[in-house]
């Protein structure tokens, strides 16, 4: 039997989503809770990968188990008192035994967060910038994205992906809260990719690239061209859709 596990958590602490053998990791965590708890080896298989210091508000895993779970409830409140602190549990429900946490997947959305002033309250959350940014421009200049599927430029280099296509399904800056939130929503992300595209969207920004710029670096299908990436600390995924027919209830 097959359950998804939605959760969110805190990346500060830990070196990514992907189990590492000398660093600690969320899967790690997780893998640990329901092992201990379902008395049963338990892998925990996620929907992708999440780098070091990178958050998660909705983020979806499954794990597999012989036999039905048959209080949920208890289950999620003993594994919330069990793992770290920086991971929440919010629910756990029961999905076809083909549901896949990763690969069903139909889109991803992610925030990456900046402020203009010196907040400690939010400063593991968000990206200060120091420089006045065109927010405007850079508005602009996302509007790009739709027009490409190939963005060879913002992935990170040697990966072992079959293809760099990719397509953008919302990308736009809006102001929250005294911040400036860049949401971009797309059917699947190559590594570093929205920390690369926002890197290079600060570039102009702060007027060192043009619009037409920009489109050329994507064209160029070459990362040495695109910007610097922003630091993770930043950046959130926050929604990942799936058909609704994977779930069973």
């Amino acid at each position: 039997m097959r359950y998804f596990i939605r959760l969110s958590y805190r990346g500060t602490n830990f070196h990514g989503w992907q189990y590492q053998t000398n660093a600690i990791s969320i899967q790690e965590v997780l893998e640990k809770a329901f092992t201990l708890l379902l008395k049963n080896e338990i892998k925990v298989y996620g929907a992708g990968r999440t780098d070091a210091g990178v958050h998660a508000i909705n983020y979806i895993a499954h794990i597999n188990v012989n036999e039905e779970i048959s209080d949920i409830p208890r289950l999620i409140f003993k594994a919330n008192n069990f793992i770290s602190k920086d991971i929440v549990i919010h629910n756990i429900f029961e999905v076809k035994n083909d549901a896949h946490a990763r690969f069903s997947a139909i889109s991803r959305t992610y925030e990456y967060r900046f402020h203009t002033y010196k907040n400690p309250f939010i400063k593991d959350q968000s990206f200060q910038t120091f420089t006045k940014l065109d927010f405007k421009k850079m508005n602009q200049a996302a509007q790009v994205l739709f027009d490409f599927i190939d963005f060879t430029s913002f992935s990170k280099l040697h990966t072992d992906t079959k293809t760099n296509n990719c397509k953008i399904i919302q990308a736009n800056f809006t102001e929250r809260n005294e911040q400036i939130i860049f949401t971009i929503e797309a059917n699947r992300f190559l590594r570093n990719m929205v920390r690369a595209i926002t890197g290079t969207l600060i570039e102009v920004g702060k007027g060192k690239l043009s619009i037409q710029g920009f489109k050329n670096v994507i064209e160029s299908k070459d990362r040495s061209n695109a910007g610097v990436s922003v630091p993770a600390r930043g950046l959130f995924l926050i929604e990942i859709k799936y058909p609704q027919r994977i779930d069973l209830k």
